[in-house]
Formats: structure tokens, C-alpha cells, sequence
């Protein structure tokens, strides 16, 4: 991630993002900030940069040269036009998921303003998001530039050294954090609660989720109620536990926006990915969905069906073109599999069984020629994988140093791209990924499941011999393109 800060005060930038994780992060590569000085690019041979706004009005204005050339310096350099953020009071609230929207672009612009604001001309030309950090009046955007930056950059792979403390914490799955405590036990008379001593995780995971409600319910009741209604879509999904665990997945791991909900007719955007996910309890209800959906411009381009009457309606009123069933499996038990004959699970190398580790960028071609349904897929493709490896879901067997096959998670949450290489086939290396996805996924708290394409008989017993469960029902994927 690569941020550019368009400021008049480059040197106030610098130093706040150059301490702490930020710094640490900046220094081994995983981010880079560069502040561009506006009033390097006026014309004004006294650097000016404002002028007093036309139609009158106390303060001054900046003018659209000196920052239209300054955003262009980066967009020349890019080489293509960038997202570019203004910072403004008049902005939509910047909020958890924002941070995580922003995370996916390879390069940020940030624009700060300063005295009353900036010619409406040059916005116009070049801003693509207008942020807020809060209601209130800061005297310029930097604050609220470097605000932005850090809680985007916590979103990068690698940025965090722990793993989990990016994915469990304040504003995940619309809670706050619950309370943290660390050594003595006792201090100025306050123990720490005797549950978090016990070492059963299941009772402290228990106890960590009731004081995050009750925490919620006080400080952020607005919150408090938007978790409220998926808690009860969870609950209506639950009636169909299998055929509903993608559905299940997204509220449990925070991922899920509520979009429409009328009894058993539900739908959920996912809003890392764009995707929607629907449910219908019949036709008529399915219909007054699909209206409602349409009546608030949502406009969908990668849609997962759960019945099969709503395909041809929704593929009519979004021109959906193509339609892939799948058969939903789900790993119901919460011990994980065993690994013994599988592999090492130390990581380490055995003769004659597959090393299983995170996939590198050293690998990605390899991996991208055999995922890739076509050749003109395979940038694609390479794209989509490198992604998944950056998230740190891309697992490899090798054989020696020879990748033999891979498998991961994808971007919805599903156990997938499970591929063998021809040569390796029936070695029990399909096997082996799939037990160390499952359990890669258990010991983050989730539920294992995929979703295998209808007509993949030798997945679909892969599954059934490691126990997954599969559901009666099938899902169908629709795309646009």
C-alpha cells in the first residue's frame, strides 16, 4: 500500500507516521508515505496557494491549480488516475469497513484541506471518496489524513506481527472489544474476573461475548442494534444450518451488511468483496425482495442464490448471465481432523509426505496456470491468488521443492481452490490440503465449509470422506460477466 498525502504542512505528515507500527511497517516495505507539498506546484513566486472565495464569505479558499497539479505529479507518475480521498467535515463517516474497503488498493491519495476549504472545481475533477473522521471542524485535513492512513494500514498483510488482531477487535461483526486485562491479578483492590484465570475457552469465550454485548448496549446502542437484526437473521438461517452456513460464516466472522430483511427473505452484502447473498422463504417473497433491492439502486453483479426459483428472476432484473450450482459442505464438529499419515504439523519435511506452508510469490505462476480455467485467465487469476496469499490463505504441498498442489479460502470465506498438480494426483495431497485448511480455519474460531461445483463428483466425496456434511439444497452463483 502506497499512500500519497497532498499537504500544505509535508513535515507534519512525516513525523506522525513515522513512529510506532506505521514507522515499523514503512521501514520493511509493507507501506510507503509520501507527503507531496502543494505549494511546491503554485505559480505564485511567494508560494501562495488561497485566494479569497468568489460571491464573498470570511476566510480564504484554495485555489484548483496548485492542487490539481500536485495530484496530477502522482497520477503522471502512476501512470493512471488513483483513488483519491478528500478529508472533509461534509464527507460520509469513516467507519471500520471503510478502513477495509481502502486496504485492497494498491495506491491512496489523500487530500487535506485547509481554511474554508478547496475550489469546488478541482473536487470535482479529482476526487473519487469525500471522507469524515467526525462531526467537528479540525484547521486542516492532516489529522484526519494520518487518522485514515493508520487504520488503513493495519488492513495490510504483514503490518500487524500477531495475525488475529487485525480480524477480532472493536467494530468487528458490529460489537466493541470487550474489556482486556493483563499482569498483576490484583491491582488497587480489582482482580482480574476469575474466568479469565479458569483456562476454559470455551467459558472465556462465553464471557468475552456477553461483555461485548453489554458493553455495546451502553456505549454504542446504534450498534448494539444493527447486531441485534443479524443476530436474528443468524438465527432464521439456523433452520437450514447447512445450506445457510455462508450466510452463518459472514455474520459470525463481522463480514456481513444487512441489506434487506422480511422475515425468512434476507439479504447480506458482503462489503469486502461487493458480493450479495439472498434467501427467500417462496416466490412472492423473493419478488418483493428483488423490487425492494431494485428501489434502493443496489446494483448487483455477483449474487448467491439458495433456492433455485429465484435464479431466473434475479438473473432477468440484473442481466445475470452466468449460473453455477454448487453443493454446500460443512464441517460441523469443532476437534479438528487428523493429520496423522497427512503430513508434519510442525511444518517440518518428512520423506514421502507433502510439506504443507503459506504459499510465496515465488510460487504464483505455477499456481495461477493450473487454477486458471482458460489462458487469457491466467493474469486474472494470478491476481486473484495473490490476493488470497497477502490475506495469508493460500496454503502449498511440496514435495521436496516442488509445489505438488495448493488450497485456500476465498475472499467470501469458503474453503476452495483446492488443485493437484496431474503429476501428484492420488497421493492423498487433495487429502492433506484439505485437512490443514479445515484446521487452519478451526483454530481461528470459524466453521469450515465450501462449495463444490455441481459435477465435481471426486470433490464432493473428498468431502464426505473427511466428514463434511453437505446440504440437500444447492447454491447457485450468478455473475454479470
Amino acid at each position: 500500500m502506497n499512500f500519497y498525502i497532498l499537504t500544505l504542512f509535508p513535515d507534519m505528515v512525516r513525523q506522525g507516521l513515522s513512529t510506532s507500527i506505521i514507522g515499523r511497517a514503512a521501514e520493511r516495505g509493507l507501506i510507503s508515505v509520501e507527503a507531496v507539498d502543494i505549494r511546491d506546484y503554485t505559480k505564485d513566486r511567494h508560494r501562495k496557494v488561497d485566494d479569497y472565495p468568489y460571491g464573498g464569505g470570511a476566510g480564504m479558499l484554495m485555489q484548483a491549480q496548485p492542487v490539481y497539479d500536485a495530484w496530477k505529479s502522482v497520477a503522471d507518475k502512476l501512470g493512471r488516475k488513483p483513488r483519491t480521498v478528500y478529508l472533509t467535515p461534509q464527507g460520509g463517516v469513516f467507519t471500520q469497513q471503510k478502513a477495509k474497503e481502502l486496504a485492497a488498493e494498491e495506491e491512496l491519495v489523500l487530500l487535506c484541506g485547509h481554511y474554508e476549504g478547496i475550489d469546488e472545481r478541482v473536487l470535482e475533477e479529482i476526487v473519487t471518496d469525500y471522507v469524515s473522521i467526525g462531526d467537528y471542524v479540525l484547521t486542516g485535513g492532516e489529522l484526519a489524513a494520518m487518522v485514515v492512513a493508520d487504520a488503513v494500514s493495519r488492513m495490510v498483510p504483514g503490518v500487524l506481527t500477531n495475525g488475529e488482531s487485525g480480524m477480532t477487535e472493536s467494530f468487528e461483526g458490529e460489537l466493541l472489544e470487550y474489556p482486556q486485562y493483563s499482569r498483576p491479578e490484583e491491582w488497587m483492590g480489582k482482580r482480574v474476573p476469575e474466568v479469565l484465570l479458569s483456562g476454559n475457552q470455551k467459558k472465556i469465550k462465553e464471557w468475552r461475548l456477553w461483555q461485548s454485548e453489554e458493553r455495546t448496549k451502553r456505549r454504542r446502542p446504534d450498534l448494539y442494534q444493527k447486531y441485534k437484526k443479524l443476530q436474528t437473521c443468524r438465527e432464521a438461517f439456523m433452520k437450514q444450518k447447512l445450506l445457510h452456513m455462508d450466510m452463518i460464516e459472514l455474520i459470525t466472522r463481522g463480514q456481513a451488511g444487512l441489506v434487506y430483511a422480511e422475515g425468512n427473505n434476507i439479504c447480506l452484502k458482503q462489503p469486502e468483496t461487493g458480493f450479495y447473498f439472498l434467501t427467500a422463504e417462496d416466490r412472492e417473497g423473493g419478488a418483493r425482495m428483488l423490487d425492494a433491492l431494485a428501489d434502493a439502486g443496489e446494483e448487483m453483479e455477483i449474487v448467491v442464490l439458495h433456492q433455485e426459483f429465484m435464479v431466473e428472476p434475479t438473473r432477468e432484473r440484473y442481466g445475470l448471465q452466468g449460473v453455477m450450482p454448487c453443493a454446500q459442505a460443512v464441517y460441523t464438529r469443532k476437534e479438528k481432523l487428523p493429520i496423522r499419515g497427512l503430513y508434519r504439523a510442525d511444518g517440518g519435511y518428512e520423506e514421502g509426505k507433502p510439506q504443507i506452508r503459506r504459499l510465496d510469490e515465488n510460487d504464483l505462476d505455477t499456481a495461477a496456470r493450473y487454477y486458471a480455467e482458460t489462458d487469457s485467465a491466467i493474469e486474472k487469476t494470478r491476481a486473484y491468488l495473490k490476493e488470497r496469499m497477502e490475506k495469508g490463505w493460500l496454503f502449498g504441498a511440496f514435495l521436496g521443492e516442488e509445489l505438488a498442489g495448493f488450497v485456500g479460502m476465498h475472499a467470501e470465506g469458503s474453503i476452495g481452490m483446492l488443485t493437484v498438480l496431474p503429476e501428484y494426483r492420488r497421493k492423498g495431497i487433495g487429502k492433506a490440503l484439505e485437512t490443514y485448511a479445515v484446521n487452519a480455519l478451526l483454530e481461528h474460531g470459524y466453521t469450515p465449509y465450501g462449495q463444490v461445483k455441481q459435477g465435481n463428483e471426486a470433490s464432493l466425496r473428498l468431502q464426505e470422506a473427511l466428514g463434511l456434511c453437505v446440504a440437500k439444497q444447492m447454491v447457485y452463483w450468478l455473475e454479470k460477466n
